[in-house]
């Protein structure tokens, strides 16, 4: 009955590393945005390889504008690019990519315009609490672990005396 809680504590440690797992899992999506984020301005790079080795070309669009894809090495990735207008609001656009004969393949790039005030999202703090759940949830795991350790030292404390 004595490693019962030593191996509660190893659980809620090992529990705390495979709930921050998903978060650095590689994005396996047939549509590559890069930067999945950017602020107006800036330039985005599209690319896909779900159109075939045999298609040269494709057509992208967000938020209303137009933009080519285009096959430059024939080795069957698409690849495009578009500006962030200088007007475009904050959140999620949607990025549609066709080509021939009826392939179709959405995303999502999200806008983030720059604010003068408040904390730096530099990943931790409460600037970063909304996109690091994974991070918070992995500290109060081992929060919650280091305070049973601590709780079964002093009972066994008590149980000497």
């Amino acid at each position: 009955m004595r490693n019962v809680p030593a191996v509660a504590g190893i659980g809620l440690v090992l529990s705390a590393l495979v709930l921050q797992g998903p978060a650095a899992a590689a994005d396996d999506s047939e549509l590559r945005i890069s930067p999945k984020n950017g602020a107006p301005g800036s330039t985005v790079t599209v690319s896909t390889t779900a159109c075939g080795s045999d298609v040269t070309y494709g057509k992208g669009t967000v938020g209303g504008d137009e933009f080519h894809l285009f096959d430059d090495d024939h080795n069957g990735v698409l690849t495009g690019h578009f500006r962030v207008p200088e007007e475009a609001t904050s959140g999620g656009h949607d990025v549609i990519v066709k080509c021939p004969p009826n392939v179709q393949l959405t995303d999502t790039f999200k806008v983030r315009r720059s604010h003068p005030s408040g904390g730096v999202d530099a990943g931790f703090g409460p600037a970063a609490v909304g996109e690091n759940k994974p991070t918070l949830l992995g500290g109060a795991v081992l929060a919650v672990a280091a305070g049973s350790v601590l709780m079964m030292r002093r009972h066994r404390s008590v149980r000497r005396e």
